[in-house]
């Protein structure tokens, strides 16, 4: 495959002075287990979900040509059906981007400049998308809510897992999750209670200049959807030029 970037990319890190002694008496124990519990949890929620959909708002960071890093929002509607359908449509700050996935091939189309790309691709959706990581490497920052078995990848390296405590993301009650991996910090809000789906999610990039930060807030999950596999299948606009995968990113970039 040939370089691609799905934008349902992702946050503050907290200090420590800020926390409740609770937390911090936590956090001398690497792996918490019951954050590791909870991130448990949510994992064999999404993991029995044959289809879900939902939507999130990220605020994502991307460096400019004098190397500040500037802030966009994007919103990101997405749909999964097991093992092998997914669709992404990115509207927002950051330029359109739409991205189809049938189980046979990867397409990617930037509406703006009316460009598209079209690439074969691995027969599920486990393997297409550390592909598309592996080759590019474009981090993926909520690649592994999609995967059928999240908690596998989440953990893999994990050097820390603490309890931050509970919180409310837009009146949702959850609980706030922190954890370490080589080359990120990243924390989660998972929702209480039966769902145990996630609600917001913080990562920092700690092996890249600057420490870049995603933020993504999740909203109006649907495990139960109706999706027609004709839905995943990209159609080409009328007028639309064909490019190379990695010109179609340069494209959306600008």
């Amino acid at each position: 495959m040939k370089s691609f970037l799905l934008k349902i990319l992702a946050s503050a890190c907290v200090a420590a002075l800020l926390l409740p002694a609770t937390v911090q008496a936590e956090t001398h124990s690497s792996l918490n287990p019951k954050a590791l519990a909870v991130l448990k949890r949510m994992s064999d929620a999404l993991a029995a979900a044959k289809a879900f959909t939902y939507q999130s708002r990220s605020a994502l960071e991307l460096p400019a040509r004098n190397g500040q890093f500037l802030t966009f929002i994007s919103t990101a509607n997405v749909a999964l059906k097991r093992p092998n359908l997914l669709r992404a449509i990115i509207t927002g700050e950051t330029p359109h981007f739409n991205f189809y996935y049938d189980g046979s091939t990867v397409s990617a189309l930037a509406p703006d400049t009316n460009v598209f790309s079209i690439t074969k691709a691995p027969p599920t959706i486990d393997d297409m998308l550390p592909a598309l990581e592996d080759e590019t490497g474009i981090r993926f920052v909520t690649a592994p809510l999609l995967l059928s078995n999240p908690y596998r990848t989440m953990v893999r390296g994990m050097t820390s897992a603490i309890v931050v405590g509970p919180s409310l993301v837009h009146g949702t009650a959850c609980e706030h999750l922190a954890f370490q991996s080589p080359g990120v910090n990243w924390e989660i809000w998972i929702e209480t209670g039966s769902r145990s789906l996630p609600r917001r999610l913080a990562v920092t990039f700690t092996d890249r200049p600057k420490f870049p930060r995603t933020l993504v807030e999740f909203s109006n999950w649907n495990l139960r959807p109706w999706l027609n596999a004709r839905d995943f299948v990209f159609h080409k606009p009328d007028g639309a030029k064909e490019i190379p995968f990695h010109t179609v990113w340069n494209s959306v970039r600008r």
